[in-house]
């Protein structure tokens, strides 16, 4: 991987991205339109990290079954529903910080 950071962490690193896409997202879309999509690109970036990296056969149906969704998420329109979005979102943050322990 990457300046060597640990599998677990990029996964960490994936989840607060999505939390704080989540917030801004239900709070205020509109001011951080900008910052939703730099860290939508830059969570895309980790998750092809994790694509080419050795993840436990534990952990690896929660990242095939995440980068389903995060494509969904991103492929979306926010402005549509911006908090089923965000509650999306966030709810893949937290699950993935359980698991992220598997990875």
């Amino acid at each position: 991987m990457r300046n060597s950071v640990a599998v677990r962490d990029r996964i960490l690193d994936i989840s607060v991205n999505l939390a704080r896409v989540a917030n801004w997202t239900a709070d205020s879309y509109e001011e951080k339109q900008h910052l939703i999509k730099f860290f939508l690109d830059q969570t895309g970036d980790y998750l092809e990290e994790l694509r080419k990296s050795k993840v436990s056969e534990e952990f690896r149906p929660v990242m095939t079954r995440f980068s389903r969704e995060f494509e969904k998420l991103k492929s979306e329109k926010i402005q549509k529903d911006k908090n089923w979005w965000a509650e999306r979102a966030l709810t893949w943050s937290n699950i993935l910080t359980h698991r992220a322990k598997l990875a």
